[in-house]
């Protein structure tokens, strides 16, 4: 796949040894998401690389190999990062960890019956603009597919409107949006919407 500054191929899953990349990534995009459960940031960038599940990730490379991107998603009971209760209070302690397993509960989302739910996308931020969001939410449509899920759901925090366009352009629409403004001061988001797309059948 080519963008308009340059050859970009999108794989399955990540990389060998591009863990840390990845989970570096990923905190840029949701640290502020993440950060009362899993903060500071070098202890939650560590969490996400141990934790990763590749089989539940997209990666976007350059032509050195270089990861540019990732999305992950949650499908049968597995999302881009595990890391159940046990393995929170020993990377946090058993006291600081118990708090921040009950955020994460907060934050759980379970797909229904022939839906793939998206754990966000992650792009570096000086590759922006390239298209390679598109091309992961292509990626992804094709797992959807390949998984025979009849949908794609998603959420976007209110504070996130850039997000919230591309999925708007790429065909998702709003179906709810859930008042938090009770954990504004806790998880840093005021509002989040759900939001739908169609797979289209083979």
């Amino acid at each position: 796949m080519t963008t308009e500054s340059g050859r970009v191929e999108v794989r399955r899953g990540v990389p060998e040894g591009a863990e840390d990349r990845v989970a570096e990534l990923y905190w840029e995009a949701f640290g502020r998401k993440l950060g009362a459960a899993l903060g500071p940031a070098p202890a939650g960038r560590r969490f996400i690389a141990t934790h990763l599940h590749p089989d539940r990730a997209l990666t976007a490379l350059d032509e050195a190999g270089r990861v540019l991107g990732v999305a992950g998603y949650q499908l049968a009971g597995r999302g881009l990062v595990g890391g159940d209760a046990a393995a929170v209070r020993a990377a946090y302690g058993q006291v600081k960890g118990l708090h921040r397993v009950l955020l994460l509960a907060l934050l759980e989302r379970t797909p229904t019956r022939g839906e793939l739910v998206m754990d966000g996308i992650a792009v570096d931020p000086a590759e922006r603009g390239r298209g390679i969001g598109g091309l992961l939410l292509d990626g992804i449509e094709e797992v959807a597919a390949e998984q025979g899920c009849r949908r794609i759901r998603l959420d976007v925090i209110a504070e996130n409107p850039r997000a919230r366009a591309l999925y708007e352009r790429r065909g998702f629409r709003a179906v709810r949006v859930r008042r938090t403004s009770w954990l504004q001061e806790v998880l840093g988001f005021g509002a989040v919407t759900t939001m739908h797309k169609a797979v289209a059948t083979r």
